[in-house]
């Protein structure tokens, strides 16, 4: 019993997370993924719309991620300033 709560606890205590804050990001960024994966399958059929967006959220995805964690603030919001999450509206 104790390896399958260790299963589930392991890595996110390895990035100073509970499980239930693990589970919170990693939807969070699973949703944000997703949405920038249909804006670049848009974009790939009509060069002109979300000509930014896939990029956009990549590098804010990044900061939250990467910059964050490094700076020990995991699961809390990114303290570095980020533009606004990308919209999927025309030319974001």
């Amino acid at each position: 019993m104790m390896d399958l709560v260790r299963a589930f606890t392991t890595h996110p205590a390895s990035v100073g997370e509970s499980y239930t804050q693990h589970l919170r990001m990693a939807s969070g960024f699973a949703l944000r993924m997703l949405l920038a994966a249909a804006a670049c399958f848009v974009h790939a059929l009509f060069p002109f719309l979300f000509e930014r967006t896939g990029s956009r959220c990549i590098t804010e995805l990044h900061q939250r991620m990467v910059i964050a964690r490094v700076r020990g603030v995991a699961g809390a919001d990114c303290p570095v300033t980020t533009p606004p999450a990308p919209s999927l509206s025309l030319r974001s």
